[in-house]
């Protein structure tokens, strides 16, 4: 199954990683040159998910970015009968 989230699309993207080298023009150097560019992945957090939808829990992955801004309903927790002290 891919790496996407069911809510946004998000899904991994293609980049690059910069190499550099040298000091900040800023900081009193000649300024950062890059000296390699190395491809690279992005990858979203995406979560596995228990999902109330339309009074049915399905499982979707979901990034975690719309679990925390509370995008998702999770399902309510039962309540597990407590066992009794023996007497």
């Amino acid at each position: 199954m891919p790496r996407v989230c069911a809510i946004s699309g998000k899904r991994t993207t293609i980049g690059r990683q910069y190499s550099r080298r040298g000091l900040a023009k800023k900081k009193g150097g000649v300024g950062k040159k890059i000296t390699g560019k190395n491809p690279r992945t992005f990858k979203p957090n995406i979560q596995k998910v228990r999902v109330v939808i339309n009074g049915r829990t399905v499982r979707m992955k979901v990034a975690a970015k719309f679990i925390r801004r509370g995008m998702v309903q999770k399902p309510v927790r039962r309540v597990r009968a407590s066992a009794e002290p023996a007497a």
